[in-house]
């Protein structure tokens, strides 16, 4: 395979796209984390809160390592080009494996929080299920419920 100066350049708009996805993530966990604390500060007694935010904290760390690994690649990237303009052609091909690395890890770890994400959302939403469970038929029949205040 032969490894041109514009290889590696190829990764730099995927890596840059990521890295801004990346950040949107972490400023909307750092919001959501912000406002969740404030929350609990007024009412210490809700103790999901702080379930929320040890989850929120987990991803906040994924999300960091994320941002890091995309760093890496496009570092690696960069010192690959820099290889390819010395004609050192093992060290090339050895950065630019260690770039793509970096860039699947990332990848890898990002697919982990989205996966975190979705299971925090599922317990949210678990409790409206059971109350829509409990409902569906007399809705359906159109019974009303005696805990309506209609």
């Amino acid at each position: 395979m032969e490894l041109s100066i514009t290889t590696p350049a190829l990764l730099f708009p995927a890596i840059s796209l990521l890295m801004l996805a990346y950040t949107n993530r972490f400023l909307a966990l750092a919001s959501l984390i912000r406002n969740l604390h404030d929350k609990y500060k007024k009412d210490p007694d809700q103790k999901h809160i702080i379930q929320q935010i040890r989850n929120l904290r987990t991803r906040i760390r994924l999300i960091r390592s994320m941002q890091a690994l995309g760093v890496i690649s496009f570092l690696f990237c960069v010192v690959c080009m820099y290889c390819i303009f010395r004609n050192w052609t093992d060290a090339s091909y050895i950065i630019f494996a260690l770039s793509i690395g970096a860039f699947m890890t990332s990848l890898v770890l990002s697919l982990l929080e989205i996966s975190l994400s979705t299971k925090a959302l599922e317990l949210e939403l678990s409790d409206l299920e059971k109350e829509t469970r409990v409902n569906f038929f007399t809705n359906i029949l159109g019974v009303r419920d005696s805990r309506d205040p209609d």
